[in-house]
């Protein structure tokens, strides 16, 4: 019986999350230059009509709109994935996500064709949900399943530092195009950053086109084991995961916070610089790249849990710190806190949640598991901003109840993980299994 080259075990999981990583980037580039846009322009563009402070609720309003759809997405994702395989998945979410992300720089405005352009903007920000919704859980799994049981974690982390690469692209896209003078920002500049997703979607296609599936879903197809109705497995064996999962990744809502909202307090309220605060974004997220597969590695050797629950905690105290600072508007400690929490801090939570909570389900069924509840949790962060809007008053300048909002939210997800089983020490075949007795009861000695 032949045995498999020595190169190929080493080679395959290293290629599975080079392509997690580049996929990531571009689906991530086309969905983050939305929140960017919305933040800094659409409520002049689409809802002009409005006073500026409502404007900017509802352009924020319409970036959350996206992760109300991406439930949905995973759902039917999660399906399909599960039933038919990963690489299908991951081909048609890039594919949704450049097309959807291309006629968002097509849209004309309010002024052009009334209420119709915030209701087409809207749509396509819906297909970018359901895109979104099988985006991370599909590369996760093929990223998990491929990787060396003792090394999942620092292998999936590169899925979500491609995601923080889409950001950092999506931001210095931006750098250029917002110290345009303001008619041609909000004439055609705003519209160049989406039609750079034509390029997104030729080059995603070519590198997810390339993928192989990941050997435990063949060997499941192989032997008939493939569910054949994924979700319905899940909910019934494994809804307590679900539930865990959606509570914890509820950790999003940082995210979503320090790239949405604080940026549309910084510009928007307090009269900061647009460029500066864009540079913020992009040097937490660069310093996030390296920050990521560190965690990875440290969970790996420490487990999921007391990597996760520190930088839960610590994001959950230092948005204080960060909104704070902007309410100074101090440069200097507006950059060193936003890169010290979401450079740093919040990469704690990120270099682990994709084995982590990947880990909690058996193959058949951990793509639909991933995708509902990390985007139910997710759909939760997508309104923070909105929320924290209404939270800062009329005039948008109190910050210190979004601090206590999200440091609220820090501690439900802190809670969900902590009362959660670490797998970090079980093989990837038996992941998701229910813990059995450490000794085996047959064995034990009979009493005389």
């Amino acid at each position: 019986m032949s045995s498999p080259t020595p190169a190929a075990p080493a080679a395959q999981p290293r290629k599975a999350a080079l392509a997690a990583w580049i996929g990531s980037a571009l689906e991530y580039y086309d969905f983050f230059i939305y929140g960017t846009a919305a933040a800094l322009v659409f409520n002049k563009i689409f809802f002009p009509a409005q006073s500026p402070a409502t404007g900017t609720l509802l352009a924020l309003a319409t970036f959350g709109v996206g992760y109300v759809a991406r439930p949905v997405g995973a759902f039917v994702l999660g399906h399909v994935g599960d039933k038919f395989g990963r690489k299908r998945v991951l081909v048609f979410t890039v594919l949704l996500m450049g097309v959807a992300t291309f006629l968002v720089g097509c849209l004309p405005s309010y002024g052009s064709i009334g209420v119709a352009a915030p209701i087409l903007l809207v749509s396509l920000r819906l297909l970018q949900g359901l895109s979104a919704g099988g985006e991370q859980a599909g590369a996760n799994s093929m990223s998990l399943e491929h990787a060396p049981a003792n090394r999942r974690a620092y292998y999936t982390s590169y899925t979500l530092s491609g995601t923080q690469f889409g950001q950092i692209l999506a931001t210095a896209i931006f750098l250029p195009i917002a110290v345009l003078p303001e008619e041609s920002l909000l004439t055609w500049g705003w519209r160049v950053p989406f039609w750079l997703s034509a390029i997104v979607v030729v080059v995603g296609l070519l590198i997810r086109r390339t993928l192989e599936e990941t050997p435990v879903f063949e060997q499941e197809r192989d032997r008939h084991e493939v569910a054949k109705a994924p979700l319905a497995v899940l909910f019934r064996d494994h809804w307590a995961s679900v539930l865990r999962v959606v509570v914890a990744a509820t950790i999003a809502t940082v995210s979503t916070i320090f790239t949405v909202y604080a940026l549309s307090y910084a510009v928007n309220v307090e009269g900061l610089s647009r460029t500066a605060m864009l540079w913020v974004g992009v040097l937490a997220n660069a310093v996030a790249l390296v920050a990521l597969p560190l965690f990875g590695r440290l969970a790996d050797r420490v487990g999921r849990k007391p990597v996760f629950i520190g930088g839960s905690l610590g994001c959950g105290v230092l948005m204080f710190a960060y909104l704070g600072s902007i309410s100074t508007g101090n440069y200097v400690l507006i950059f060193l806190v936003g890169i010290l929490m979401f450079g740093v801090v919040h990469s704690a939570t990120g270099g682990v949640w994709p084995a982590f909570y990947g880990e909690m389900f058996p193959a058949r069924v951990r793509l639909s598991g991933m995708a509902v509840g990390t985007q139910i949790g997710f759909a939760v962060a997508g309104f923070a901003p909105s929320i924290a809007a209404a939270l800062a008053g009329p005039e948008g300048a109190d910050w210190v109840p979004v601090a206590w909002f999200v440091a609220a939210v820090c501690l439900l997800n802190v809670i969900a993980v902590a009362t959660g089983r670490d797998y970090y020490r079980t093989p990837t075949e038996r992941l998701g299994e229910r813990p059995v007795p450490r000794e085996n009861p047959a064995a034990a000695p009979v009493a005389p």
